[in-house]
């Protein structure tokens, strides 16, 4: 019998200008596209029996357009599987629009940094199941994780732990957290980072993100107290087989 597993695995689509891409450590000039349309990639992590899956609009994360946003009214139609989505989420009109769409959970990034009050607000109003927060991240010289704004284009000087902490009395529950150096980098994911989020904050749902390469890593985050990992290159590229994703995704 497979082993129970409390970590799951969470499929990423990134959308630009209506495509499947990748970008290289958030960089928009080291843009990998793919041909598959994101119909059939939903479809196909659907099969593999994830029940969620993530989809970033990488325009609006870049420009705060909406130009993807048809696309996922589409996507978060389809059955059997459930999104969250972010890119670009950085009002109340843009969250409410995403939520009307079909998406399942948002993903609010940037704005989580420079309007906290207003963010807090938006989690007590749609509650901590319907709202996640991204803080992305990348390690200084000191080994402290400090975080990223506005598609990563954007380096603050306010580190992980202050940062989440300050949505604590709004509830919140579910956090992606990603290793900006590690991300669509195949180095491994940033293990050391996660273990420390859930000792140090044991509450928070981590969402680990950024250079996972094969099964291994999976272990590794799940072992490491990650509640959830998300993938994108390493699943387009084919790098995992399904038999070694099943532990990991609820519906296999």
């Amino acid at each position: 019998m497979t082993p129970t597993r409390r970590m799951q695995l969470i499929p990423a689509i990134d959308l630009k200008d209506g495509r499947c891409v990748r970008l290289l450590r958030g960089d928009f000039s080291a843009e990998t596209r793919y041909e598959v349309a994101a119909h059939s990639l939903l479809a196909r992590y659907r099969d593999y029996g994830a029940d969620w899956v993530h989809v970033v609009d990488l325009d609006g994360a870049r420009a705060g357009s909406a130009g993807n946003r048809r696309l996922i009214a589409q996507l978060a139609a389809e059955p059997g599987v459930r999104l969250q989505v972010g890119g670009g989420l950085r009002d109340l009109a843009s969250v409410e629009h995403t939520l009307d769409l079909g998406a399942g959970r948002v993903v609010v990034g940037s704005a989580a940094v420079t309007c906290p009050e207003e963010v807090g607000n938006w989690l007590r109003r749609f509650g901590p199941e319907r709202v996640a927060l991204a803080f992305d991240v990348r390690i200084d010289a000191g080994g402290t994780a400090r975080v990223a704004t506005h598609g990563w284009q954007r380096q603050s000087e306010l580190t992980l732990w202050d940062a989440v902490l300050r949505f604590q009395a709004a509830g919140l529950r579910h956090v992606l957290c990603t290793d900006v150096s590690r991300d669509g980098a195949l180095l491994g994911p940033n293990v050391d980072l996660y273990r420390q989020a859930a000792e140090r904050l044991p509450h928070i749902a981590w969402q680990a993100s950024g250079g996972i390469r094969d099964a291994r890593d999976l272990d590794a985050l799940d072992a490491c107290g990650a509640a959830a990992a998300i993938s994108g290159k390493a699943l387009l590229d084919d790098l995992i087989p399904a038999e070694e994703l099943a532990p990991f995704l609820p519906n296999a």
